[in-house]
């Protein structure tokens, strides 16, 4: 009985489970957040960012000193003397050195400062790169969510309209019992309402397909349960529309990060120019090192008793001449301190670097990067000019999808009236089935351009409050 509890609970829990997943509608900053947290261009542009920081550090420890360390130990075999005997013996021997090198640039043609500096302006352009991306990234969200908001409302309208093109054939069946409507009129409505089934159909497909495409944005692979929280949409009112183009211009020009990457990438070119010039200066560096070494072979020393040994006669005399001569015995290497000490050896100066000729290289190199940032103040001209043209265009498409979306609100009043007329002239038999058909079908299309209009108005509208520096939300 316990078993067949627990087995009851765990299938609570998984529907449970499969419910929430299925209701779980996800909210614009939501889709946003999640976007930005699993884009794999992002991913690489913050790897980018990372390497640019490992940059920096390199530039900034380029001001230290540059300290290595080396060892060796060596053996020699073969034929040697024997310090015992004195004879050449095949012998083996080893010794060990060591030692400790330190450098330090004293002038560099200002190289290490230029390369720091560059670092940190290609940090900050990490930065705006990947400011850049979220910003792209976050509007192709906004316009995903508000392409699956207007699916929906599109999908509300034509089933609204189917049902009641159904109501309206049922009604009409009513009047031909009363002799009001023939049977003509009914199959003319009923080939209408088959229409509009194909229309609700591909309405949902399409709305399937909006889903799909943002899902795919945020990585989602549950495309059948992923779905949006509907917000009750009005066509906002944007201060923006007062300001004129140039005004959008000018300010966009103080935040947007496109712009700010351009001018980055101006300074990262001037900055490469001064590392290139430096090139051509004198560089001074200072050096110091440090060495010992070791060995493990037996020594002779003396043993501190002399003896006298005749080295020849006084002519004459016949005098030995004698000389002192003090023992000498083997003995073991010596410890390894006295040996650190006594075999040491240091070694210390400046150095001077003065370029006379390198095959033009360097001269080459300087004139390469003037190159670069020539290209480098052309493409921010370049990013200026398309940005302003940019503006001038959602600014111009605003307005027009403004005047669009007044005119069809305008237009379904109107096909509204015509089709309130319209449908009580034909339940009082004025007006045939086909006539009311293309009516209901022209107030029908109406409403349908209406929402069409509205959402492309509200995109339109955020896109030129995006380069006005106004957050996107609804």
């Amino acid at each position: 009985m316990k078993k067949v509890s627990y087995y009851f609970t765990l299938v609570l829990l998984s529907l449970g489970t499969v419910l929430y997943a299925q209701t779980k509608q996800w909210t614009l900053e939501e889709c946003v957040i999640l976007a930005l947290e699993k884009n794999i261009t992002i991913k690489q542009n913050e790897l980018n960012y990372a390497n640019a920081e490992l940059d920096k550090l390199s530039a900034f420890a380029s001001f230290l000193p540059s300290v290595n360390a080396s060892a060796n130990h060596s053996w020699n075999i073969g034929l040697n003397q024997n310090i015992t005997t004195g004879l050449l013996e095949n012998v083996t021997t080893q010794f060990s050195s060591g030692g400790v090198n330190l450098g330090l640039d004293i002038y560099k043609g200002k190289q290490n400062f230029n390369q720091l500096h560059r670092a940190n302006l290609a940090l900050l352009a990490s930065q705006y790169q990947l400011a850049d991306i979220s910003d792209d990234i976050s509007l192709l969200v906004a316009n995903g969510f508000l392409q699956i908001m207007f699916n929906k409302e599109i999908l509300g309208v034509q089933q609204a309209q189917l049902e009641v093109s159904e109501v309206e054939l049922s009604r009409s069946k009513e009047l031909i019992k009363a002799g009001v409507l023939t049977l003509g009129d009914v199959y003319e409505l009923e080939a209408n309402i088959a229409t509009q089934k194909q229309v609700v159909v591909q309405a949902e497909n399409t709305l399937r397909l909006a889903k799909i495409n943002l899902a795919q944005l945020l990585l989602i692979t549950d495309y059948e349960n992923f779905d949006i929280e509907m917000v009750d949409l009005d066509v906002p009112f944007s201060e923006v529309m007062k300001e004129s183009p140039k005004k959008i211009f000018e300010k966009a020009l103080t935040f947007r990060n496109d712009i700010k990457l351009a001018e980055t990438n101006v300074a990262i070119a001037e900055t490469d120019l001064k590392l290139a010039k430096g090139t051509l200066q004198p560089s001074l560096r200072a050096f110091y090192g440090y060495s010992t070494r070791l060995s493990y072979a037996d020594r002779i020393q003396g043993t501190g008793e002399f003896t006298d040994v005749p080295i020849g006669f006084v002519r004459g005399s016949g005098e030995v001449v004698n000389t002192r001569v003090e023992g000498r015995e083997i003995v073991d290497p010596l410890p390894i301190a006295d040996q650190l000490g006594l075999n040491d050896g240091h070694n210390f100066g400046i150095q001077l670097n003065i370029p006379i000729f390198n095959a033009f290289g360097a001269k080459n190199n300087v004139k390469r990067n003037k190159i670069n940032l020539a290209r480098s103040e052309f493409t921010k001209e370049q990013q200026q000019l398309d940005l302003e043209a940019t503006i001038n265009q959602a600014y111009n498409d605003a307005e027009g999808a403004a005047t669009f979306y007044e005119a069809a609100k305008s237009t379904v009043e109107a096909r509204k009236l015509t089709y309130t007329n319209a449908q009580k002239r034909f339940n009082a038999g004025v007006l045939d089935s086909f006539n009311f058909s293309q009516i209901k079908q022209r107030y029908e299309a109406a409403v349908s351009d209406e929402v069409r209009a509205k959402y492309d108005y509200i995109f339109k509208l955020k896109v030129l409050d995006f380069y006005f520096g106004i957050p996107l939300e609804f």
